[in-house]
């Protein structure tokens, strides 16, 4: 066969191949922290069906949706809160009609396993007291980390933001928060209920009350590269799905009513 036709042929079978081998591509997921165990099990239900392994990234949502910003090659985020998805919809980074928020949280004080501290947590509670003359309390940092928005507003509830502010161990994500407490390196931490649940190194003091703090969702979107993926559609409407709630519950997460 002449070699001009020879590569017409090859040409040809590589351009027909091509949609079968984009399908098969893996699909990129940036996730909050928080969701690290529970997507890990739904990753592993997904390829159980057959699809590739998807990638998953898991990070403060403040720093995932920047990298998403800066263009890195994420298919779908999944927030831990509604303000960072905002961020990325109002730069018409992700596709706003395929938004949802499926899954919520509770916010919860926490101390190393072997702790047997009590405590109420209700306006006016004094944790600089329970905290002692010296001690922090570990989170995420309020100021671009959800978990530490959502515990800034509730120490705000409880009036005790201005004492507790400078004596905050400002995490990047809240599974640094947790290893912090587990650690011992702090005799506190504010976290989300399901991390907690998922340490055998911190045991749960308190919950906050649900008024304390904004209701802590989940909103999950396509990023606006991965518009046309169907693979990456077909993966966000599994996170979504009935059988997927089953694994949410399992691990604590809260379902969206």
């Amino acid at each position: 066969m002449p070699r001009r036709r020879v590569f017409l042929v090859a040409a040809s079978l590589l351009l027909a191949s091509a949609p079968a081998v984009r399908a098969q591509q893996p699909v990129t997921v940036f996730a909050a922290a928080s969701l690290t165990d529970a997507l890990r099990a739904l990753a592993q239900d997904w390829q159980a069906r057959g699809h590739p392994a998807p990638r998953l990234s898991f990070a403060a949502s403040s720093a995932l949706a920047r990298q998403i910003e800066q263009g890195a090659p994420a298919d779908l985020f999944l927030s831990a809160d509604e303000p960072w998805m905002d961020y990325l919809q109002e730069r018409n980074l992700i596709v706003t009609a395929t938004r949802v928020s499926p899954i919520g949280n509770s916010l919860v004080l926490v101390a190393p396993a072997s702790s047997t501290v009590r405590a109420t947590l209700a306006r006016g509670t004094d944790l600089a007291a329970l905290l002692g003359p010296r001690d922090r309390i570990a989170t995420g940092d309020p100021a671009n980390v959800p978990v530490g928005r959502y515990a800034r507003a509730a120490l705000e509830w409880m009036g005790q933001w201005s004492a507790i502010a400078p004596r905050l161990a400002r995490a990047d994500n809240v599974r640094a928060a947790l290893l912090l407490v587990e650690r011992g390196e702090a005799p506190f931490g504010i976290v989300y209920e399901t991390d907690a649940r998922a340490s055998q190194g911190v045991r749960v003091v308190a919950t906050f009350p649900p008024e304390s703090h904004p209701p802590i969702t989940y909103p999950f979107a396509l990023t606006r590269r991965a518009e046309d993926n169907a693979a990456a559609r077909a993966l966000l409407g599994f996170a979504t799905s009935a059988e997927a709630a089953a694994t949410w519950g399992r691990f604590g997460f809260v379902l969206a009513r």
